[in-house]
C-alpha cells in the first residue's frame, strides 16, 4: 500500500503546529502607548501634588530657627530681630531677599549679607559687618567710617588702632570743588595705602585739600603724603625712609620721586 503523499505529509504537519497569537496592528500599538503615556503622566501628576503639598501645605518644612554666623560687633539677637524671618512659614516661601534689604536698612554697620535656606527647617544668615579705617570726632562721641567711606554707626568709645580723621579745608577752593564726601574718601583711600607698620602708628590723618593729606604717627612724628595718587610707590618710598632715617621726625612723600626727611 502506497504512503502519504508529500502533500498529505504537509496537511498533517500543518495541522499539528500549535497556533500563534496574532501580532497587534497599528491600532493597537498606538492604544497601549496611550495607556502607557496616561499611567506616566498621572504618576507625574500625583508626584508633583505631593511634593507642592509637602512643600507648602505639610507641617514638615516649615521655618523653625534662625542661624547667624559671621557676627563681630553685632549681637546674634539684634541681627535677628531686625531680618523679621517669618517663623512658622513654609521655608520655600520666605522671601530671603527681603530678609537681606531689612538688615541693611536697620543695620548700617552690615555690608553684606548671605540669607540662605537651610532645610529643612532653617535660615541662615552669614553677616559680613563694616569694619571702621578712620573715625571723625563728634563731640564725645565718635563715628565710624569704611573703606569706602561710608559713615555706618556712631560709638561713644574710639576702637583701637583705628585713626582719627580731621578735615580742616574750611572754605577752600578744595572743598567747593570735591566737596566733603569726596575729601573723605581721598583720606580712605590713603589710609587704605598705608604701609601695615605705619598704619599701626597712625593716629591722625589730616585732610587740609584735595591734594593736600598728611599723617601725624606715635611718637610725634609726621608725615606729608600728599593726594593720593600714586598711593603704592609713597607707600614704598615711605617704608624705605623710615629704615633709612629711624630718628627722623619729617617724612615727605607728597612727589615719590623726590622724597625728603627732616628733623632727625
Amino acid at each position: 500500500m502506497a504512503g502519504p503523499t508529500t502533500a498529505q505529509r504537509g496537511a498533517g504537519q500543518q495541522e499539528d503546529t500549535p497556533d500563534r497569537p496574532p501580532r497587534p496592528g497599528p491600532v493597537g500599538r498606538r492604544m497601549s502607548r496611550r495607556r502607557l503615556l496616561t499611567v506616566i503622566v498621572a504618576a507625574v501628576l500625583l508626584l508633583g501634588s505631593g511634593a507642592l503639598w509637602a512643600l507648602y501645605g505639610s507641617s514638615w518644612l516649615r521655618t523653625e530657627k534662625v542661624r547667624i554666623t559671621g557676627v563681630d560687633v553685632l549681637a546674634p539677637d539684634e541681627v535677628e530681630a531686625a531680618a523679621a524671618v517669618p517663623m512658622g512659614a513654609p521655608l520655600i516661601s520666605v522671601d530671603t531677599d527681603a530678609i537681606a534689604a531689612r538688615l541693611r536698612q536697620k543695620l548700617p554697620r552690615i555690608d553684606s549679607v548671605d540669607v540662605v535656606r537651610s532645610w529643612p527647617h532653617d535660615i541662615g544668615l552669614k553677616v559680613t559687618e563694616r569694619k571702621p579705617v578712620l573715625l571723625v570726632k563728634k563731640g564725645a562721641k565718635f563715628v565710624e567710617v569704611d573703606a569706602k567711606g561710608v559713615r555706618f554707626a556712631t560709638v561713644d568709645k574710639a576702637p583701637g588702632r583705628v585713626p582719627l580723621l580731621e578735615v580742616t579745608s574750611g572754605q577752600s577752593a578744595s572743598l567747593r570743588r570735591f566737596g566733603s564726601d569726596r575729601l573723605v574718601r581721598e583720606a580712605v583711600r590713603v589710609a587704605g595705602d598705608l604701609p601695615a607698620g605705619v598704619a599701626r602708628d597712625t593716629q591722625v590723618v589730616r585732610v587740609t585739600s584735595y591734594d593736600s593729606v598728611s599723617l601725624e604717627l606715635t611718637g610725634g612724628r609726621r608725615v606729608t603724603w600728599g593726594s593720593g595718587e600714586a598711593g603704592a610707590a609713597k607707600a614704598k618710598v615711605l617704608t624705605a625712609l623710615m629704615k633709612a632715617a629711624p630718628k627722623a621726625g619729617h617724612f615727605d612723600v607728597s612727589a615719590p620721586t623726590a622724597p625728603a626727611v627732616s628733623g632727625s
